[in-house]
């Protein structure tokens, strides 16, 4: 049985995304402890996913906004400024986790509070890691292969 991963990588080998900064996202397929990249998937810009709600409630300006409300204006009100919002805030979140929907798990740096709410109701791991691509997918797909072969995990 073969499942998805979606890695948050900017060059393919190292883990070096957060779930909020990610434009993309590779996705691997694995089957047993083998793995193989099968597709790299955009990120819906934010003028096309949130433009009717921008016009509706004024809300929802992004990273990528031009103007008042984009990220390092110095208004406050971009990402990071610790209101939990984040990149597009929670339905940004929510466009990326509908795009890795058939994934079983997604690989980033970081992963927020938000978005891991997100991902649990979709019944997605998510795994915070600081390492290389191949070295994270080597240990994820080692422990899904004992889950998945009834196999104790503890050390023998």
């Amino acid at each position: 049985m073969s499942y998805l991963i979606a890695v948050a990588s900017s060059d393919g080998s190292n883990v070096d995304l957060t779930f909020g900064e990610a434009e993309f996202f590779r996705i691997y397929e694995v089957e047993g402890t083998e793995y193989h990249e099968k597709e790299v998937r955009q990120v819906p810009a934010a003028e096309e996913s949130d433009a009717a709600a921008d016009q509706s409630s004024g809300e929802g300006k992004g990273c990528d906004s031009a103007g008042a409300g984009g990220c390092g204006n110095g208004s406050g009100s971009g990402c990071g400024n610790g209101n939990g919002g984040g990149c597009g805030g929670p339905r940004g979140h929510s466009v990326k986790v509908e795009l890795i929907a058939d994934c079983r798990s997604i690989v980033c740096k970081k992963i927020g509070f938000q978005a891991t709410k997100q991902l649990e109701k979709k019944a997605i791991a998510g795994f915070d890691v600081s390492c290389g691509v191949d070295e994270a997918l080597t240990k994820i797909s080692a422990y899904y292969n004992k889950i998945d072969n009834h196999q104790s995990l503890r050390r023998e």
